[in-house]
C-alpha cells in the first residue's frame, strides 16, 4: 500500500519507476490507486494505458487510452499510445490518424516520442511510415544514434541495401558501442560476402550483446577460418557459453532445425559462408521483427510502398484506402479489378492476393520491386 496523501505525480511517477523495472503489475496497482484518489489525472490514465500495453492487455490498454483521450484530447503520449494499440487491433488508417495528429501538434522535435511511434509502426510491417518518423527523429536530432540506426533497420526492410548501410554506419560513428547496430551491420556484410569487415565489427562486441545466435555462429567460424583456431580454443569459450545459454532458451524444434541446416550432405558443419541457422534479423531489436513468409515489396503509382507477404500488403493497401477500412480483403480486391479494367481495359484476377498483385503491373495499378 502507498504512502497516504501521495499527490498524481507523485503516484505517477511511482508507476513509471516500476514500469521502466518491468514490474508492470505493481505500476497497475499504484495506478489503479492513484486513479481512485484523481480519476480525473490524465497522466495515470496514460500510465494506466502503458502498463496494460506492455502486458499485451490490449482491450483494457485502449480503455484506458481512451478515458486519457477524453479529458484530453490533444495529450501527445495518449495519441502515440492509442495509435500503437489501433495497430494491434488492425485499423492501421485510425492509428496513422493519431500519430498524423501527433505531428500536427508540433511534436516532431519530440525523439523519444518519434522514435516509439516508427518502432510502433516498423513492428506491425507498416515501413514507409516507420521510416518516415525515424527520418524525422533524425532530421531533428542530427547525432542521434539510435535514430540513425532505426532509419537503417527500416531501409533495409525496405530493399534499400546502401541506405541501410550508410546509416548503421553512420549511427556506429556517432556511437560506436551501439551493439545492435553493429551486429546488424555485420549480418548485412556477412551476407554480402564481406567477411573481413564482417569480423572487424563482430570482434568489437561481446557475448552479452548477443541475443540472436546467428552473428556468434559467424563469428566462431570466421575466428576458427582466420586465425586457425581449434574448437577448443580459450577465445572461443565464452561465445560458445552464450550460444548454450541463447540455445537453452530456444524451442526444441528451433533446435532441431538449427542441426539440420548447420550439417551438409556428409555429415559436417557447413562452410561459415552458408550458415544461416536462425534467420537474418536480430531478435534484440524490440520486437522489431516481422517476417512470415516470403516477404515482398510493391510501389503504388501514388507512390507508397508496401512490404510484406502478398495477403499483407493487400491488407495494407486496403487500411490506406478510407472507405475499404470495414471492407473484406476480398471485396478489396473485386473493387479495384473492377475499377482498373474500367480505366485502362486489362483484366485482373481477385481470387487470391498473389494473383490480384502480380497481374496489377498489366493494369498499371503498381510496380513489383521485390
Amino acid at each position: 500500500m502507498s504512502d497516504p496523501f501521495l499527490s498524481s505525480d507523485e503516484y505517477d511517477e511511482r508507476a513509471h519507476q516500476l514500469y521502466n523495472e518491468g514490474q508492470y503489475d505493481e505500476a497497475i496497482d499504484i495506478l489503479r490507486e492513484g486513479l481512485s484518489l484523481y480519476p480525473h489525472a490524465v497522466e495515470l490514465h496514460v500510465g494506466m494505458g502503458y502498463a496494460r500495453l506492455a502486458r499485451e492487455e490490449f482491450a483494457w490498454a485502449r480503455r484506458a487510452f481512451d478515458e486519457a483521450r477524453g479529458l484530453d484530447p490533444d495529450h501527445e503520449d495518449t495519441l502515440a499510445g492509442l495509435g500503437e494499440v489501433l495497430l494491434k487491433f488492425g485499423e492501421r488508417a485510425a492509428a496513422l490518424a493519431c500519430f498524423d495528429r501527433v505531428l500536427a501538434l508540433g511534436f516532431q522535435d519530440d525523439h523519444d516520442l518519434m522514435l516509439q511511434i516508427g518502432r510502433a509502426l516498423f513492428r506491425e510491417g507498416a515501413l514507409d511510415h516507420a521510416r518516415r518518423f525515424f527520418e524525422g527523429a533524425l532530421r531533428a536530432h542530427p547525432d542521434s544514434a539510435d535514430a540513425a540506426a532505426c532509419v537503417g533497420y527500416a531501409a533495409h526492410r525496405l530493399a534499400d541495401e546502401g541506405g541501410s548501410l550508410h546509416w548503421l554506419r553512420r549511427a556506429l560513428e556517432l556511437d560506436p558501442g551501439l551493439g545492435e547496430a553493429r551486429i546488424y551491420l555485420a549480418n548485412l556484410l556477412y551476407d554480402r560476402g564481406e567477411y573481413e569487415a564482417t569480423l572487424f565489427h563482430l570482434e568489437r562486441t561481446g557475448p552479452e550483446e548477443h541475443y540472436d545466435a546467428l552473428a556468434i555462429w559467424r563469428l566462431i567460424e570466421l575466428k576458427k577460418s582466420v586465425y586457425r583456431l581449434p574448437d577448443d580454443d580459450p577465445e572461443l569459450v565464452p561465445w560458445n557459453e552464450r550460444l548454450t545459454e541463447l540455445a537453452g532458451d530456444a524451442a526444441p524444434e528451433d533446435l532441431l532445425l538449427s542441426e539440420i541446416e548447420a550439417m551438409g550432405p556428409d555429415g559436417q558443419i557447413r562452410d561459415p559462408r552458408q550458415l544461416e541457422l536462425f534467420g537474418t534479423l536480430l531478435t534484440e531489436l524490440q520486437g522489431m521483427k516481422n517476417t512470415v513468409g516470403e516477404i515482398h515489396r510493391v510501389s503504388t503509382v501514388t507512390g507508397s510502398t508496401y512490404v510484406g507477404t502478398w495477403e499483407e500488403i493487400v491488407q495494407q493497401m486496403k487500411d490506406d484506402a478510407a472507405e475499404w477500412v470495414a471492407g473484406s480483403l476480398e471485396e478489396y480486391m473485386a473493387a479495384s479489378a473492377k475499377r482498373w479494367r474500367k480505366q485502362t481495359g486489362v483484366a485482373i484476377p481477385a481470387t487470391d492476393p498473389e494473383s490480384f498483385l502480380r497481374a496489377s503491373p498489366d493494369a498499371g495499378g503498381l510496380r513489383i520491386l521485390h
